[in-house]
């Protein structure tokens, strides 16, 4: 019986790290971060392209766009310099009060944010190979609740940007085609940084690209419809009933150049739907 402890400890910590990772927290409004400034500077001179240029800078240097249409991180490659310009402008944004910002820089600001903290973290963790693996504690099951940066003097954490809120302030599907948990089953991560001006194009090529791609829906080899797991956790943010979430789907790839499916193909296919997700990292070779 002892020697069968290993093993059994071993599958405890593997089932609670997977229930971890798939649990989907709801919107909850962090109501401190919802006020803005839209009579900003920024309102009439856009100062969000010169914010997030860094991150554009280092987004060039590092990210590939592989064969697949998927996008991987050279988290090898990034060197010190490379840390120091990823931590540099995470320094930049925290030390920036985004209550004084208007409402469009600051969706760039939080989405940014999330994806360059998300770096930061496989970086300090390069022995693992899932972020995860990457949280502190034997039952974390990632780095989400874990607040790695604080701003107007609060500790935040990533759960906090996306779920208390991204979500809950713009009430937009869409954010989940935008921020990036360095996964090869996650929407990629896009190689144009958000800023004010350029956000509602990058929501929507960002949901063009996940649809039309198979991690996102695809018809398997035994004809099965296969969807992210994206929407079973977060079914609540797309439209609840199944015949107007499957439009929403099938209106998305027809706008495709090239639609490999149809509404009837999904809708045909729907009553034996499998959900999946790939928590490997999204790391170039």
């Amino acid at each position: 019986m002892f020697n069968r402890l290993p093993i059994l400890f071993a599958s405890v910590i593997a089932l609670l790290t997977s229930t971890a990772a798939s649990a989907a927290p709801s919107a909850e409004l962090w109501a401190i971060w919802q006020a803005h400034n839209d009579s900003s500077a920024e309102a009439t001179t856009d100062q969000s392209t010169e914010r997030h240029k860094a991150w554009q800078a280092w987004l060039d240097k590092y990210l590939v766009t592989q064969d697949n249409g998927a996008t991987a991180v050279r988290y090898k490659a990034v060197d010190k310099a490379g840390r120091k310009a990823l931590d540099a402008y995470i320094n930049s944004l925290t030390s920036t009060d985004p209550l004084t910002l208007r409402r469009a820089e600051q969706f760039a600001y939080w989405v940014n944010l999330y994806n360059a903290v998300t770096v930061q973290v496989v970086l300090n963790n390069p022995s693992k190979d899932s972020i995860t693996s990457m949280g502190s504690g034997w039952f974390s099951g990632g780095p989400w609740d874990e607040a790695f940066i604080s701003i107007n003097n609060k500790p935040v954490t990533l759960n906090d940007i996306e779920h208390r809120i991204l979500r809950p302030i713009w009430k937009d599907h869409r954010i989940h085609y935008v921020v990036n948990c360095a996964s090869i089953g996650c929407p990629n991560l896009s190689d144009t940084a958000l800023t004010a001006a350029n956000h509602q194009v990058q929501l929507e090529l960002a949901e063009q690209n996940f649809i039309n791609h198979p991690k996102g829906v695809t018809v398997n080899a035994q004809g099965k419809l296969v969807l992210s797991k994206i929407y079973q956790w977060y079914r609540e943010d797309f439209p609840s009933d199944d015949d107007a979430f499957i439009d929403y789907l099938g209106e998305v790839i027809s706008r495709a150049s090239q639609p490999k499916l149809s509404v009837e193909d999904i809708r045909s296919k729907f009553d034996n739907v499998r959900y999946v997700y790939d928590w490997d990292l999204n790391g170039a070779p």
